[in-house]
């Protein structure tokens, strides 16, 4: 081919819908640990092994290795044309897009090209497609499984692509399973609802137990949510159940572990984790899981006095837990740094309270460093960080900057008014030492300002700038506020004389 050919083929590489045109690239996932975790999904004989074999020859291609890419797609293809024969071609797209991307890599442009006549073929079928591919819930579904493998940054769009998958095709068992984890994971982040009956999560995975009632890893996910409602007959229930099925499916056994470590039988979770250390001994998932079960022993051996004297068998068995939670936690993040922030977070937690604070420091450094991160992970580090400044490096002011940080990023999270919290605790203990503060009296103009007290924050940057008279973040603050309140004077009229009175008092 000549480069003019070349350059039309890139062309129509770029249409096609599969794992090389959507969003995940080689520079924002970690290709090694996804790498790991394919191969750990396919050796534990999880359903569907055909993505996971689409997803490894992606990554496969990316790391280089183009021959164990191709042997990928085959094996996916093999599966495919077992599992599915009756919608073979339907499923075939991704397969056949991401061959024809390998083999352009590999430079063989006449089998790339054959590859796309294929799925030309195979996409006239479809009234909604386009000349190489077309927009099925089939396309959706792998889309949204390919994007809850690789980052939490992508589970929102994840979830928008089984919606898609769903709406053609409400009844799949394996969109209802994707859409149902993309739930679970988003409503971990911080904005779990206060209750069951408010949980889309709780309210899928029932969904996806009525479509099929031996999936046991949705028993688990089901569980987990239940246990936050403080359901917890039916929880157990539900947990026991699935470790009956699925003894040996690491999933199940790794999220059971999780429940019984929440339900503090901490022996129980340890158990269930090295069961599955045994199917998946380099799953980093599990070495955070353990870790997190030692510190929970450790946090309640260090309440007993015994563990402060060396003397005290107690002293050494804090110690052992200690290396233990070290070794696991550094175990978890090793292979992604990048990813892996709450592991590292608990690391340095434990370094802190081994008195190795600059291993902890050195932890929190590179944190902070860290972009293009989920907001709740960015309040997860501005609030470990702040606590670590404010309780072991004695440093108020640099606490203050972290706090600040937590919660100027707009998400509702506990860790989000944690920062708050703080903050309000220092500034009102400064201002009883001197109400002349304009820093402590701008943090707190900036709190109310946060919290819609726009009145409040006037307030407290008009004395802001008493003592400090050319500051112009306050000047900027207080302009803005102004702004806000007189824009709300074309509210009805309710609501009106509330604002004239704001204005009155300026």
């Amino acid at each position: 081919m000549s480069n003019t050919q070349k350059d039309l083929l890139k062309v129509k590489l770029d249409w096609l819908q599969c794992h090389f045109t959507w969003g995940p690239q080689k520079e924002n996932i970690d290709l090694d640990n996804m790498k790991s975790r394919l191969q750990d999904s396919i050796q534990a004989g999880v359903k569907y092994q055909a993505r996971s074999y689409n997803h490894l020859a992606f990554v496969n291609c990316l790391q280089g290795n183009c021959e164990e890419a191709i042997k990928n797609l085959k094996e996916a293809e093999k599966i495919l044309r077992e599992n599915h024969e009756h919608e073979f071609e339907r499923r075939s797209i991704i397969t056949y897009g991401n061959y024809a991307w390998v083999y352009y890599h590999m430079g063989q442009l006449t089998e790339a090209q054959s590859y796309l006549d294929k799925l030309e073929m195979i996409c006239k079928q479809f009234t909604d497609g386009s000349r190489y591919t077309a927009l099925i819930p089939e396309v959706y579904g792998e889309k949204g499984w390919s994007l809850l493998t690789s980052a939490d940054q992508y589970y929102e769009e994840a979830k928008e692509c089984f919606e898609k998958a769903l709406e053609e095709d409400p009844d799949d068992t394996e969109w209802n399973v994707g859409y149902a984890t993309a739930l679970f994971r988003l409503e971990g982040f911080s904005r779990t609802p206060e209750s069951g009956d408010r949980s889309q999560s709780v309210k899928q995975l029932r969904r996806v137990l009525e479509l099929d009632p031996d999936d046991s890893v949705a028993m688990v996910l089901l569980a987990l949510k239940l246990q936050e409602f403080n359901q917890k007959e039916e929880a157990l229930k539900l947990v026991e159940q699935a470790l009956q099925k699925s003894p040996d499916l690491p999933y199940v056994t790794r999220y059971a572990a999780k429940f019984y470590r929440a339900k503090r039988d901490v022996e129980k979770a340890v158990e269930l984790l090295k069961k599955a250390f045994e199917i998946t001994p380099n799953s980093t998932f599990l070495h955070h899981q353990i870790g997190q079960c030692y510190k929970k022993k450790l946090y309640r051996l260090i309440k007993y006095p015994g563990s402060k004297d060396p003397r005290n068998p107690a002293f050494q068995q804090k110690a052992d837990l200690i290396n233990k939670c070290k070794y696991h936690f550094e175990k978890a993040f090793e292979p992604r740094p990048l990813t892996s922030i709450k592991a590292q977070l608990d690391f340095a937690k434990i370094c802190s309270l081994n008195k190795e604070f600059f291993k902890a420091d050195a932890i929190y450094s590179n944190l902070l460093k860290l972009e293009n991160i989920r907001q709740e992970n960015k309040q997860q580090i501005c609030l470990a960080v702040g606590l670590f400044e404010l309780h072991q490096k004695r440093s108020e002011s640099n606490a203050v900057t972290h706090f600040l940080e937590g919660v100027k990023v707009k998400y509702d999270s506990i860790e989000w008014r944690r920062c708050h919290e703080n903050l309000e605790k220092i500034a009102d203990r400064r201002l009883c030492i001197n109400s002349r503060d304009s820093k402590t009296l701008g943090v707190l103009g900036l709190l109310h300002q946060l919290d819609g007290k726009n009145c409040k924050a006037i307030e407290c940057f008009e004395k802001a700038l008493e003592f400090d008279c050319h500051n112009e973040e306050y000047l900027s603050a207080l302009a803005e506020l102004r702004l806000s309140i007189q824009t709300t004077l074309s509210f009805p009229a309710k609501t009106k004389h509330i604002f004239e009175r704001c204005i009155n008092t300026l």
